[in-house]
């Protein structure tokens, strides 16, 4: 009896454990100290029913997650094996392929979220465009975004005409940008840093029209409303994405 007893208090007692622990993660999520769990990978109808504009908006989560330092803890393994037989990203960013700027990271996304085409400063190439035909006419994306950033080193280069091999002729796609910013910016070396921002603005305008131009398999999804096209600066210091053509 006695025995008896004793693990009725002991299952009282551990009941009482769990239902403050019950309590206690109630109130962390409450209270904006931990996350919530990130929601499973988009299946091919999610895909199908996300809109261009809740994309755009779950870039804009993502990111604001990363700035506040409340990313989402994410179990690699089980993803991992959740995409294995297919994949459904609901967009495309064009990035650049510096270090810090990696656009799962910044964005807080997962396995099978987004395509991610990274080259130095962002350009366009037939390979790129080529590569955005496939993410949004044929598997399914609804957002192209064409990220640049700030400090870029690709932008540094061709305002100060940098010759080396390949990297030439990539760093010359950029120069329509750079004339531009010194009639909008005149009399400012090409070292200082305020023309290399404005050109890293305007070479992100410039590939966006570029896919318009380039493309007509994607500006017929861009027209129809079926795809959004944007642009936006990563500034490395706050980690904030602007996207400034919503």
């Amino acid at each position: 009896m006695k025995i008896e007893l004793v693990n009725a208090r002991k299952l009282q007692g551990f009941a009482k454990i769990q239902l403050l622990a019950s309590v206690l993660v109630a109130g962390l999520f409450a209270g904006g100290c931990a996350t919530p769990p990130p929601a499973p990978p988009l299946t091919k109808t999610q895909q199908a029913d996300i809109s261009p504009a809740k994309a755009l908006e779950t870039l804009e989560a993502g990111n604001a997650r990363f700035v506040a330092g409340k990313v989402l803890h994410r179990d690699w393994p089980q993803q991992r094996a959740a995409t294995a037989a297919g994949q459904y990203p609901f967009g495309v960013v064009l990035s650049c392929i510096d270090s810090r700027a990696s656009s799962e990271i910044i964005f807080d996304q997962g396995f099978g979220d987004i395509f991610n085409a990274r080259i130095a400063g962002n350009v366009l190439d037939e390979e790129i465009l080529g590569s955005m035909e496939f993410a949004c006419k044929i598997a399914g994306a609804k957002l192209i975004a064409v990220v640049g950033h700030s400090h870029c080193g690709a932008v540094k280069g061709a305002c100060s005409v940098a010759q080396l091999g390949h990297l030439t002729g990539l760093l010359d796609k950029m120069q329509p940008s750079v004339a531009e910013a010194k009639v909008k910016l005149p009399g400012l070396a090409v070292t200082d840093q305020r023309l290399i921002e404005e050109v890293a603005e305007l070479n992100v305008h410039h590939v966006l029209r570029q896919i318009r131009d380039q493309s007509p398999v994607l500006r017929e999804l861009i027209d129809s409303g079926k795809v959004a096209l944007v642009g936006g600066i990563y500034d490395l210091d706050s980690g904030k994405v602007q996207f400034f053509n919503r």
